[in-house]
């Protein structure tokens, strides 16, 4: 068995991530744009996506998703711990994340429920934060411990 790791993923490789992520119905109209890095989850094979908007202290964290076939393994837990580690090692400080059905996981993990009207600018102007999803969705802050 390989390590669990992530990868960098561009251009084409975007559509396969694209896919699974309408299959679960999450957005999908600005993977495209500019500031964001996806990223591929591989355990021995593609497993799942996931991906960090915007730079400096504060990031978005965008579309944490296992494939049903490998969800309920732990895949999520250790893919999250790694999406982390990767924003902490490009200098983020907080993660923010909005999410219509995941937030018992997220919160399992440390973030907190926060107003929306406390986001940070650059958080608050993102597409995902203002239109592509719905102000009923929960909006979580998770701080990393960056000084």
């Amino acid at each position: 068995m390989s390590r669990p790791a992530i990868v960098p993923i561009r251009g084409a490789e975007l559509s396969h991530m694209a896919e699974a992520l309408s299959e679960a119905r999450l957005p999908t109209d600005d993977i495209s744009e500019y500031g964001r890095t996806f990223f591929r989850f591989d355990d021995d094979g593609t497993v799942g996506f996931g991906g960090l908007e915007l730079g400096g202290p504060d990031r978005l964290l965008r579309s944490l998703i296992i494939l049903p076939q490998r969800r309920g393994t732990g895949l999520g837990s250790v893919f999250l711990s790694l999406i982390e580690s990767t924003a902490i090692e490009t200098g983020a400080r907080r993660l923010h994340l909005i999410t219509e059905t995941a937030a018992p996981f997220f919160r399992a993990h440390g973030y907190a429920d926060a107003a929306r009207g406390d986001a940070p600018a650059p958080v608050a102007a993102t597409r995902e934060f203002t239109t592509l999803c719905p102000a009923s969705a929960s909006y979580l802050v998770k701080s990393l411990g960056n000084p």
